[in-house]
């Protein structure tokens, strides 16, 4: 009798885990994800815990027009159990330097935080933050001494992310080697 009640016990456990509405929205959405995105963002790589759908990760690799290119970089996508309605947490596991990603891989982009809609998609959400490798935007930063270079000094903005594609240090801050 003892072990029917775990059992009972368990699958409510388990039902409750796996019927959130986000877990929901992004179970239907995930074939979208994993069919649109090599042809939206061909950069991008995603990698998946078929176990946890909630969470997985994308590898960028910008192409030639993008300032990063030749590096590959590595973000989290966490979605919460009220997704859509509030948008995925990303983060930055690759140390990068960018205006709209802090030293401690945190990403600032609009349509994740106060421009987020709940007809927003996993896809758009992993093509979102490919466009900060297209067009990083210094007017609305996270790490404001590079959005600072970048407006006031182009080209030695393009030297520090050269030097830290070499790896390698640059303001007190260590930067993977991909050259």
């Amino acid at each position: 009798m003892i072990g029917l009640k775990k059992k009972k016990k368990e699958m409510k456990e388990i039902t409750e885990e796996t019927s959130s509405d986000g877990k929901i929205k992004l179970t239907k959405e995930f074939p979208e994800i994993e069919k649109e995105l090599p042809m939206q963002v061909p950069q991008a790589r995603l990698i998946h815990n078929k176990n946890d759908i909630m969470n997985f990760e994308v590898e960028y690799t910008p192409d030639k027009t993008s300032f990063w290119y030749g590096g590959k970089y590595l973000f989290s996508f966490h979605f919460p159990d009220n997704y859509p309605f509030n948008p995925p947490k990303v983060m930055c596991k690759t140390k990068i330097y960018h205006p709209n990603i802090d030293y401690d891989g945190n990403v600032c982009l609009n349509m994740l935080k106060d421009d987020w809609n709940p007809t927003y998609t996993g896809t758009s959400c992993v093509a979102g933050v490919y466009y900060l490798f297209v067009e990083p935007n210094p007017n609305d930063p996270l790490n404001h001494e590079v959005a600072k270079i970048m407006r006031e000094n182009p080209a030695q903005f393009k030297e520090n992310v050269k030097k830290t594609l070499k790896g390698g240090y640059l303001f007190g801050q260590q930067f993977p080697r991909f050259k």
